[in-house]
């Protein structure tokens, strides 16, 4: 490869690290905006009686001064650097005393941060590193660093954290979305997109899986995400859900019929419908209202309808296979025997 292209490629490679540090500084800010934006009554029907109320969560604030120049400062080549020393004066000024509180929230964005990095990389996540390089002398607040840590990046990017060996405690972020049926998708460039999908789709779906634009737009209003405002995860978040999720076919974006002036609708693009399902998304959203799936009672028999609709579809389909290669073989049986 040329010597200037390489140059270009690391480049190009140092931005998005630099990007992805910047994001996991500030990404806990979106989660619980979007925890806290809990969708009102007017979009996704009346609140069930055991549903919590929106309510603002403990929510880690990033560090202060942590702009994309100090979070790229930090160092980008190894997940190590997140807690170098300078990244920790960054995090805790030096002669202010922050309370117990504050430290938490502070190593639930560094953990973000963290993760944000071994997801990019493709490494694994072991317990042993979140110790020594984010918890520190935290240890006995490992949990619910965790979890919250777990909860931030589940909500913001879509992504859930499943421990993958128990005895070693190793950890894999796993997209919400499968990802497989494309293998071509970057996954890591296209994992910011999929928490405000997840959203998106549940508007959709609650909606009677057709949702007036105006409708997607005040759920992400409350999250404090704007058509007309450029957004610090998701950039120009009007141009992600009419373009880009559609060029994907994650959405279809049409004009309401006989409309005037005209007014426009989203639902379920064919690859939404291949990656996720109903329920999936209905669990989502359960955990953004901090309940379960079945506090939904319409929504969550007609996402189960839909789960046995999708195991019938599978039956069939392995039925068909099933035949196929059976007449082959005769076939090949038949033509074996006429030759002899």
């Amino acid at each position: 490869m040329p010597r200037g292209q390489k140059s270009k490629l690391r480049a190009r490679e140092k931005r998005r690290q630099a990007r992805t540090e910047t994001q996991g500084l500030e990404v806990a800010k979106a989660s619980g905006a979007a925890a806290a934006g809990k969708p009102p009554s007017s979009v996704f029907g009346d609140r069930p009686e055991n549903l919590p109320a929106a309510g603002t969560p403990s929510t880690p604030e990033a560090p202060e001064g942590a702009t994309g120049a100090t979070a790229a400062s930090s160092g980008t080549n190894s997940a190590e650097n997140i807690n170098s020393p300078k990244a920790e004066s960054t995090s805790f000024p030096k002669g202010a005393e922050s309370s117990l509180s504050e430290i938490l929230n502070k190593k639930v964005v560094l953990l973000v941060q963290f993760l944000l990095q071994k997801y990019q990389k493709k490494e694994p996540i072991r317990k042993a590193e979140m110790m020594k390089f984010v918890i520190k002398q935290y240890k006995s607040h490992y949990n619910e660093i965790l979890k919250r840590a777990s909860d931030h990046m589940e909500l913001a990017f879509g992504v859930d954290l499943k421990e993958v060996d128990p005895t070693r405690h190793c950890y894999t972020l796993v997209n919400k979305l499968d990802l497989s049926y494309d293998s071509a998708l970057n996954e890591y460039e296209h994992m910011p997109k999929t928490g405000i999908l997840m959203i998106v789709l549940g508007v959709i779906f609650m909606r009677g899986n057709c949702a007036p634009e105006e409708a997607i737009w005040e759920v992400l209003n409350m999250m404090g995400v704007y058509a007309e405002r450029k957004h610090f995860i998701y950039g120009d978040p009007k141009k992600v859900l009419t373009e880009d999720l559609v060029q994907l076919k994650y959405l279809e974006y049409r004009q309401v019929a006989n409309s005037e002036p005209p007014r426009y609708e989203f639902l379920w693009g064919p690859r939404a419908h291949a990656e996720t399902s109903k329920m999936k998304v209905l669990e989502f959203l359960a955990k953004v209202h901090d309940t379960v799936p079945t506090a939904f009672p319409s929504w969550y028999q007609e996402a189960l309808r839909d789960e046995e609709e999708r195991a019938r579809a599978r039956a069939a389909a392995r039925a068909r296979t099933a035949a196929l290669a059976s007449a082959r073989s005769r076939a090949r049986a038949s033509t074996s025997s006429q030759a002899k």
